[in-house]
């Protein structure tokens, strides 16, 4: 990254004073309001068994389509398309983070991202009968802009907060985020439910759901963007484009002298990208392979956001007595548990669904925030924000994988409980790998204090 400076007329990397930086921080806060609703309405919840549905309409009688020819089977559409936009997504970010950091301007880029993102959300609305490939080329969009506009919008943090207030800072934009995807859902439950009461057929009230998604990001992100403050930045000579892609490749190079933080960076994507694949194609499984409605869709996934901060705070505290590393392995050995569940689970039980769910929201947020804060001890000292950058990026880079596995498993086996299945190889690959890192020796090798219990 470049040093930021401010856009007063002199150059300084200091945060603004206290009363601009406040407002900058609550209108940081909107952006996770704004974009949290696509994360938990349409990708978890709506669009992958709508866009399955879509596709099985437009299908031959053996069950596939043939996008350019390619057979594909319709109930791999979704899968295969959040693949392609991670994909896409990691191709784009290099290049906006390099001219973010070029220019200082990231308030435009992160409004074009924002705004592709809600476009594409919005003109869900539009997708009806057989229109798979719209669908499949809207969230491709969809996706690929929210994982752009996030990366962006992450790069505003060192400028807004001081080092010392940046975890209450990131923690509260995750509240607003939790707070605006169950709010939306709670709306979404009650259209869905009384859609026939509103004049509305089953396929209308669900675009309508998808489409007010994309309105309420679009509308929510103009608080962050009157809010937050363009900075210049000091000139390096890194002018090119591709200069993103060479700051990752020299942070890679230079975690090679500390193999063990690479082992355990190696080990967080893999279990990471079964976590992101269980969330994704949660809602598939449950309408296609258990034959669920689509309120009860929509309440196991309200259960998982109120569970997630519960998860997170109550892990939170098994890691103080345990540490870090034994709370992960534990929470990765329960991810593992619910996989197998779900695969011997029958059909048409929404109580066993929702105790799934239930477990999966305990699990959530704490293997996740602790990962992130297991692996800040094992950064060397000064090299916080490269070294953090190459781990959201490395995340994004990985994260195609577990979807096109899902997809391929059921393009092979024409059964979602195959593939559902499949994908206890992420966590158990996960869990060896980070067994096997001496987390207190990689601490130390990082040239950090070693907590009492890590």
């Amino acid at each position: 990254m470049t040093a930021e400076t401010a856009d007063r007329g002199e150059d300084t990397a200091a945060p603004p004073p206290p009363p601009d930086r406040r407002r900058e921080q609550r209108g940081w806060y909107f952006y996770d309001f704004a974009c949290s609703v696509y994360s938990t309405s349409v990708l978890t919840v709506f669009l992958g068994p709508y866009l399955t549905s879509v596709a099985k309409a437009a299908a031959d009688a053996d069950g596939f389509v043939h996008p350019l020819g390619i057979p594909v089977r319709a109930g791999s559409v979704f899968a295969y398309s959040v693949s392609l936009s991670i994909v896409l997504a990691v191709l784009v970010m290099p290049l906006a983070g390099a001219a973010a950091d070029r220019t200082g301007r990231k308030k435009p880029l992160l409004a074009a991202a924002a705004y592709v993102g809600a476009g594409a959300t919005a003109g869900m609305f539009f997708l009806d009968g057989d229109r798979y490939l719209l669908g499949a080329l809207l969230l491709v969009l969809a996706n690929a802009s929210l994982a752009v506009s996030m990366a962006l919008y992450n790069a505003y943090l060192p400028q807004i907060a001081e080092p010392d207030e940046r975890d209450a800072v990131s923690s509260r934009g995750w509240a607003f985020g939790y707070a605006s995807g169950a709010l939306v859902l709670l709306l979404n439950l009650a259209l869905y439910t009384g859609h026939a009461s509103l004049g509305l057929t089953e396929s209308e009230a669900v675009r309508i759901c998808l489409a007010s998604a994309g309105l309420w990001w679009g509308a929510f992100t103009l608080v962050p963007l009157r809010r937050l403050r363009d900075r210049r930045v000091a000139r390096d000579g890194a002018g090119a484009v591709g200069s993103g892609w060479r700051q990752l490749r020299a942070t890679l190079r230079d975690m090679r002298r500390h193999p063990l933080t690479l082992a355990f960076l190696l080990a967080y994507l893999i279990y990471n990208d079964g976590v992101q694949t269980v969330i994704s194609q949660a809602s598939v499984y449950g309408s296609e392979e258990l034959g669920l409605e689509q309120t009860t869709l929509i309440t196991a996934v309200l259960l998982v956001q109120v569970l997630a901060v519960a998860g997170a705070l109550g892990m939170g505290r098994l890691a103080r007595s345990y540490g870090a590393k034994r709370t992960i392995l534990g929470s990765l050995a329960v991810w593992t548990a619910i996989l197998a569940a779900a695969y011997f689970l029958p059909a048409g039980a929404p109580v066993w669904f929702y105790a799934l769910a239930a477990a999966i929201g305990l699990v959530l947020g704490g293997s996740q925030a602790l990962s992130r804060s297991l692996f800040s001890h094992l950064v060397p000292r000064g090299k916080e924000a490269e070294y953090f950058s190459a781990y959201e990026m490395s995340d994004r880079g990985l994260s195609w994988l577990g979807p096109l596995v899902f997809g391929l498993a059921y393009q092979l086996t024409g059964s979602y409980r195959e593939a559902i299945i499949s994908l206890v190889l992420f966590f158990a690959v996960g869990f060896v790998l980070l067994a096997r890192v001496p987390v207190r020796r990689a601490v130390a090798a990082a040239g950090n204090p070693v907590p009492e219990r890590i």
